[in-house]
Parts: C-alpha cells; structure tokens; sequence
C-alpha cells in the first residue's frame, strides 16, 4: 500500500502537468517559473544540509572498522579497512564513493531449510551502480541543450553512449540500463519480504519518480507520436541558463512533463534520502582515522568540572577512617 500511495502522487503530478499545458496553457509557469523555483530550493536546501552536517561537532571517532589498527608493532595493521592516516581514508572514501565499495561487501540472510545461511548481495550492488553512473551520464548528456557551442566531452560521452547505434535516433545505451537498473530497485522492495517490510513512501516515491522521468524523456526520443521540437526545446533550455527564457506553445506537452517532474525531483532531493549524495563525505564513520590506540582524543565538549579527589576525601575524613580500622593511602 505504501508503494500504491507513491504512485498515485506520481500519477496527479503527470496529470496536473498536462492540464496546465493542453488545457489552461501554462507554459511560461511550467516551463520557466517552476523550473527557477525548484532550482533555487535545490541550491540553497542542499548547502543548508551540507553546512549543518559540517557545524556538527565529532567528540569521538566513529569508525567503522573490518582490519587491525596500528598499534602493535608484530600485527600488520590494514591501512584501507582501518585507516590510520589521511591517505589511507582518502583511499577508503575514493573507493566508497567511486566503487561502492560497502554494498559490495553486503551480506544478505535467507533461511533455508531451517538453517541461516548468508550470502552474498553482488546484484544489488551492480544495479546500484549501474544507476548512479548511468543517471551521471544522462545528465551530462543533456548539457548539449544548455550550452551553446555543445562541449567536447558531451559530443564524446555522446558518442560512447551510442556506440551500438540501433536505428534512427541514436539509441542510448544509459536510457535502457537506467530504467533496467531503477526497475529491478523498485521490484527489490516489491518481492523481498523482508525489503518491503520496511520500505517507507520515502523509498517507493524517488524510484517512482526517477521511472517517471527517464520514461519520459525515452517517449519523446523513441516514439514517435511523443517527439517534440528539439529546437525549441534547446532554445528554452539556453535561455534557462543565461537567464533570458524564450518559451514555445509548440514544443509539445511531453516536455512540460517531463520538466515538470524533474523540478518535482529538485525540490524533493534536499529534503530526502536522495541527499545523501552530500552527506556520504561528512560521514564521521567514513571520514575519520582509526588511530584511537595511538592518539588520544579529547571530547571537545568537555567543560572544567570541579571534582573531589580521593586523596582530598581521605584527608577530610581520616580521623574517621583511622578509628573504623579502614586502610589509608597516607597515615
């Protein structure tokens, strides 16, 4: 029912985009005021977490570790699954943030007649990253309609993503393993028990979202019936980004749409999961080294506290002390 809950929202959103569009007319409001609007919220949402996170005091290193710290001279320490020093985190957070190297290494459980057997993950991890690479190239991709002459590296990526060219257009081989990889996310959490149990609206409604999008934009360049005036469509996008929009009745309402839920998708990212694009370099068990055994670290929110130490209790109450028979430090 949560999933249900999500797509439905989807749904009105498509929805609610088309009327504005075929029936009220709404194109500047679609396609220049929402767009600035979301933009905004994404820019300054975004930093507002990032710096928060940042002002955040650490009063201990929490680290999550896999290897020997560097303390004992005759047991080799292992500088990438416990880093002591600023390289070896720099090698632990490339990996992480490149690789995924974490959800590489995730174990699942099943239960298999009647005993707990784990196993290894790797589907999840490839589709993982399959998603997150494909959508980085998707949107380096779209560059081409925003700046004016189209940079070298978007004609290259271009041309390495159409490289098994079927038909006319190009097909992209992004378009189809991002909608593979956000399928087979979305059927994770529908067919796994134990996933579904404890997916939220928040899970189902990115993926719902993501689909819609990439579904979107792969109706307007595959089918015929959905295309829209690529000119037009580059016109507006240039004006976007020099601040000097010039919108067009006549490009068609399946861009509207398709604008229309990726603002939906700026607007929701700093205020969702999705942020953790920021927040995985701020995270104190990735970015700190494990060197607790060799380096003493202070709590930096400890005050000056007035204690009472032992030698000064035993001098007030010594004569006390002496006469119940109880030992004393000092006589």
């Amino acid at each position: 029912m949560r999933g249900i809950y999500s797509l439905f929202l989807i749904l009105f959103l498509i929805l609610l985009a088309y009327l504005g569009i075929a029936v009220a007319g709404f194109h500047v409001l679609f396609g220049v005021v929402i767009p600035y609007a979301a933009f905004a919220v994404f820019v300054i949402g975004l930093v507002y977490r990032i710096v928060r996170w940042a002002r955040s005091p650490v009063p201990f290193h929490i680290t999550t570790t896999c290897g020997q710290q560097k303390a004992l001279t005759w047991i080799k320490p292992n500088n990438l699954e416990c880093p002591h020093n600023f390289f070896g985190v720099v090698g632990r957070m490339f990996l992480e943030v490149f690789f995924f190297r974490s959800l590489f290494r995730n174990t699942k459980t099943d239960l298999k007649e009647g005993k707990l057997v784990f196993g290894g993950d790797k589907w999840l991890w490839a589709a993982g990253l399959a998603f997150h690479y494909t959508f980085l190239l998707i949107i380096l991709r779209h560059l081409r309609f925003f700046l004016e002459p189209t940079p070298g590296f978007v004609v290259f990526l271009q041309d390495i993503d159409g490289l098994m060219q079927v038909g006319v257009p190009v097909l992209y081989m992004t378009d189809i393993i991002f909608l593979a990889a956000a399928g087979y996310l979305f059927l994770r959490r529908v067919i796994i028990p134990q996933v579904r149990y404890i997916s939220m609206e928040g899970d189902y409604f990115p993926l719902f979202l993501l689909l819609a999008i990439g579904g979107t934009g792969v109706l307007m360049r595959y089918f015929a019936p959905f295309r829209v005036d690529i000119v037009a469509v580059k016109e507006l996008a240039v004006g976007l980004f020099h601040f000097s929009p010039a919108v067009s009745p006549d490009i068609g309402a399946m861009f509207f749409i398709h604008l229309f839920l990726v603002s939906m998708l700026l607007l929701y990212f700093p205020f969702s999961k999705l942020v953790h694009l920021g927040g995985v370099f701020l995270s104190p068990t990735r970015n700190l080294t494990a060197n607790s055994r060799t380096k003493r670290h202070i709590n930096p929110w400890n005050y000056p506290v007035e204690v009472h130490t032992y030698q000064e209790w035993e001098d007030e109450f010594r004569d006390v002390m002496k006469a119940s028979g109880m030992p004393l430090e000092k006589e």
